[in-house]
């Protein structure tokens, strides 16, 4: 497994270069290289009114391998084309969507509209996309803007949103005689020994073979382990945040219950053989007890299997004065190739404004919509009540600060898999405590602040 990881690390890593250096090359020639100036704001389109003398054929890309024909294709597409038969609208399904796309994306030869790579920076996102307008003017519109928005424009609207916690099967946690949910990482660890002990269900399913489920984890160490909207983007600026805490609360909380869990073998038996599509229906029937995941798998859950009713979504153990709190973030944003025509751009950009405000998307996928005055999902009920809190724009001046010690320390949070994937091979093979491999993280992020030159708060 190490070997194999390897191999893919290195092969990312030579991607993102290539994505980094042949974004400074800018584009083409001509109308092909237009990065959106002479476009309309995505909200100053009338969506069924404008636009109808327009004549393309756009390609959409996703990685909803899944649905790609019975959905997109079949009905978002069709339905779209009906409204405006002048504009074709085919979607691509991509396996391994994250690093096919950073491949593809140096090409500029990929279509028309994407879901941007997480690993895209935002200092590179004018180099690879249109802007949809300036932050001020979308803000009060749109949820989830600022992860896209570079230099007051923003160059990706969410594809809805999600919010943080743990996919359950029901019927599952009561048969072992679990009548709370937990609320911290022992109870929930406590928990799934009584799973393991009372049922014949695998208390917790890593999809570790998958490798972005077990980076999912990452998701979950800002508001969700601190409650704290600002702790994100002064982590550059926190001495060895990976610290372990009196109260269990923090990153170091997170990976404590991914460690635990492995290590007390309260997982699958082969962590190597776990397939993903495969999860979702094992989930349903309850062969799972549980999997560590964003909302936006809840509904595919539901769907994989006869029992949609035994699929439910508790708030993550972690407890921050005796309250639990949940992140709502952006799901991938679709973003319109600069590189396209400006017919091209300007279909795109009025298929993407139908899709988010007049599709039926995030009923079907059980996502928070993307517009600010859309309707909660049934659902994500379960989380009725809850405040959700959503990570505070960074410093002024700081746009880049956390993906640049995030890179250069190569811890990875939420763009590289492979460090969460160590945790599971040390629990596993009890070749390294989690203490151990903290502190090799908090070196690693000593060493990036101090190359950075960045101020440490002490």
């Amino acid at each position: 497994m190490r070997v194999k990881q390897i191999v893919s690390l290195g092969l990312a890593a030579v991607m993102a270069l290539s994505l980094s250096a042949c974004g400074s090359k800018g584009g083409g020639e001509g109308d092909s290289v237009d990065s959106g100036a002479g476009l309309p704001s995505i909200d100053q389109i009338n969506v069924g009114e404008d636009y109808q003398d327009i004549t393309a054929s756009i390609k959409v890309l996703t990685d909803r391998t899944d649905i790609v024909d019975s959905v997109y294709n079949g009905v978002y597409a069709k339905q779209f084309m009906e409204l405006y038969p002048n504009i074709t609208v085919t979607y691509e399904a991509v396996t391994d969507y994250s690093s096919s796309l950073l491949l593809r994306l140096t090409t500029g030869d990929w279509g028309d509209v994407c879901f941007i790579p997480s690993s895209v920076k935002k200092n590179e996102l004018p180099d690879y996309f249109v802007s949809f307008g300036d932050f001020e003017t979308l803000d009060p519109v749109y949820n989830f803007l600022q992860e896209k928005t570079y230099d007051d424009q923003v160059f990706g609207i969410p594809n809805g949103g999600t919010t943080s916690g743990i996919i359950y099967n029901r019927k599952v946690w009561k048969e072992a005689g679990i009548t709370e949910m937990p609320k911290t990482p022992d109870e929930f660890l406590e928990d799934l020994q009584k799973i393991k002990d009372n049922t014949d269900a695998i208390p917790l399913y890593t999809n570790f073979a998958a490798g972005w489920p077990v980076g999912a984890w990452d998701a979950y160490v800002d508001i969700v382990s601190t409650g704290d909207p600002d702790f994100k983007y002064s982590m550059p600026h926190i001495k060895e945040p990976f610290t372990k805490r009196d109260d269990m609360t923090g990153p170091y909380a997170v990976y404590y219950i991914m460690y635990e869990a492995v290590a007390r073998k309260l997982i699958e038996d082969d962590p190597a053989s776990t397939d993903w599509e495969s999860s979702k229906g094992r989930i349903n029937s309850g062969e799972i007890a549980s999997m560590v995941l964003g909302s936006w798998a809840v509904k595919q859950c539901m769907e994989a299997g006869p029992n949609p009713e035994d699929v439910g979504y508790m708030l993550f153990p972690i407890s921050v004065d005796g309250r639990q709190y949940a992140a709502a973030n952006g799901n991938y944003a679709y973003g319109i190739n600069r590189q396209t025509t400006t017919d091209n751009k300007l279909a795109s950009m009025v298929y993407v404004k139908w899709l988010i405000e007049n599709s039926s998307i995030y009923d079907d996928e059980a996502s928070i919509p993307a517009r600010k005055d859309g309707d909660f999902p049934d659902a994500l009920s379960d989380f009725k009540g809850v405040e959700l809190l959503s990570n505070n724009p960074p410093p002024e001046g700081e746009d880049d600060l956390f993906d640049e010690i995030n890179t250069e320390s190569e811890v990875g949070i939420s763009s590289d898999d492979y460090p969460d994937c160590e945790i599971i091979e040390a629990a596993l093979y009890g070749s390294r405590t989690l203490d151990e491999i903290m502190e090799e993280w908090n070196q690693k992020w000593s060493s990036a602040q101090e190359s950075l030159g960045i101020e440490v708060n002490q």
